[in-house]
């Protein structure tokens, strides 16, 4: 009898209408942000059948009525931006009153430690570039973070933790360095208010951050499901455990978008991470319900990956680069802001404004060179090879003036060599005095690469290769 009198305390507790008052998502504080110019839904918990009335600012107040199971939402008209803050009231047999808040734009920013990493010092790691002056200057009470506190779970939750903090220089050394300056460059491009949800853990896996129903549907992940159930309970690596505790909480709060900073993790098994990674997209959008919401992503840095197949990395930045077919994403490149010694490149303030580059010509439609140069296409002219590329802006250059470097040729016999190269227009032609008859060409094709290509707004070109022979990674689940 005493046991199951706990076990039934214990399923009382868990009943989110137990005290029969309203009760919001942790998502939903005083200095929230909600986005602009689209429905917002605005979601809890209430008694079964209980009223509930939502309102937000001088706007007409939306009512609705908790169903058998608690659950209630509403959807919030459009609303423009503004820099006035307002109350968002909810009221049942109880209210609640959120003060504070801005309508502007909303973005999550997710991924590894190098989206973690915050803008203030954390020994033993090196600093984040200017971190003293950039925090000294963060007077903005327009832009406000939500971070998300780390846990994992079994099972899709409902509810996480977290609070937003208000942008002050105070504050924003503990703010995401990558997500503070991706907002910052929009809050001064557009002049609204800009909220970041953070949820990020660093050392993590690509399939922890997605869906176990997304993974379990696909052969290809079979690996990766089997580790699940046999690793140890409580590891954030394990498939879809962040996905559940960190993600899907969010859900649906209204968003513009996603900023993701991860890979490092998954470089060991960069061939899988060709499907995986796009697998994780297209499972937060469709969870989302928000159609293809853009997803601006990093191509990690170069960094030598000690005991690894030097190529290893290489072909995570070639997964990183192909999931650009997927509609409405975007690549940050960072070969020329990298410390190859360090997987923790200290120019933040570089990459978040890479990132916000693609959001601003992407979603806002400002006129840009938004992406340094891909490559496109490969012609054979004799002894040489001349590549072709896209996003070439005012034209190719390279960062040092000097002819353009790491580049490497092979011909039929597969076996690589050192080239040289020198721009025509917007193409390179690329030679080596040892091969006559060239086939394939490389770019930056290892690890530890520090290359000098560019377009001439300084934006770095992505690592490629033009072949497509066998993967040092291909056979790793």
């Amino acid at each position: 009898m005493k046991k199951l009198c706990l076990l039934l305390a214990a399923s009382l507790a868990a009943t989110p209408w137990l005290h029969a008052t309203v009760r919001l998502p942790a998502l939903f504080q005083d200095h929230l942000v909600l986005q602009r110019d689209a429905p917002v839904p605005v979601w809890g918990w209430a008694k079964p059948g209980e009223r509930v009335t939502v309102k937000l600012g001088a706007e007409k107040p939306v009512r609705t009525k908790a169903d058998a199971r608690g659950q209630w939402r509403v959807d919030l008209k459009r609303n423009h931006a503004s820099m006035r803050p307002v109350q968002l009231v909810v009221a049942g047999e109880n209210t609640i009153v959120l003060n504070d808040v801005l309508v502007g734009e909303v973005w999550v920013c997710s991924g590894q430690s190098n989206m973690e990493r915050q803008l203030g010092p954390r020994p033993p790691q090196q600093p984040i570039l200017h971190w003293a002056e950039e925090a000294a200057a963060a007077n903005y009470p327009q832009l406000r973070m939500f971070t998300v506190r780390k846990a994992t779970a079994d099972q899709p939750q409902t509810d996480c933790q977290g609070a937003w903090a208000v942008c002050s220089p105070s504050t924003v050394t503990d703010f995401s360095a990558v997500g503070y300056f991706f907002a910052l460059k929009l809050y001064q491009e557009l002049d609204v208010p800009v909220g970041m949800i953070h949820s990020s853990w660093g050392g993590t896996v690509a399939e922890a951050w997605t869906s176990l129903d997304a993974l379990a549907v696909n052969p290809a992940f079979d690996a990766i499901v089997h580790r699940r159930s046999t690793a140890r309970a409580g590891n954030p690596n394990r498939a879809a455990v962040l996905y559940n505790a960190m993600i899907a909480p969010l859900i649906p709060y209204r968003i513009r978008g996603v900023i993701w900073y991860q890979g490092e993790s998954n470089v060991s098994r960069a061939w899988q991470y060709r499907l995986l990674f796009p697998t994780l997209i297209n499972d937060w959008r469709a969870a989302w319900h928000e159609g293809t919401f853009p997803f601006y992503y990093v191509q990690i840095a170069p960094f030598r990956y000690g005991r690894e197949d030097p190529r290893a990395c290489p072909e995570l930045w070639e997964a990183q680069m192909m999931t650009l077919q997927v509609p409405h994403t975007g690549m940050a490149v960072l070969t020329d802001i990298s410390d190859v010694h360090d997987i923790h490149p200290p120019n933040k303030k570089e990459v978040g404004r890479r990132l916000a580059l693609w959001a601003l010509a992407k979603d806002y439609r400002h006129h840009l060179v938004f992406s340094g140069p891909l490559y496109q296409e490969l012609k054979i002219e004799g002894a040489a090879l001349r590549l072709s590329f896209q996003y070439t802006g005012a034209g190719l250059a390279t960062r040092d003036g000097a002819p353009p470097d790491s580049f490497e040729v092979a011909g039929v016999d597969r076996k690589f060599v050192p080239a040289h190269a020198r721009i025509e227009g917007d193409t390179v032609v690329v030679w080596s005095d040892t091969v006559s008859q060239p086939v394939a060409a490389r770019y930056a094709w290892r690890d530890g690469a520090q290359p000098n290509l560019m377009n001439k707004e300084g934006l770095p070109a992505s690592p490629f290769r033009t072949d497509r022979w066998p993967a040092v990674t291909a056979d790793r689940q």
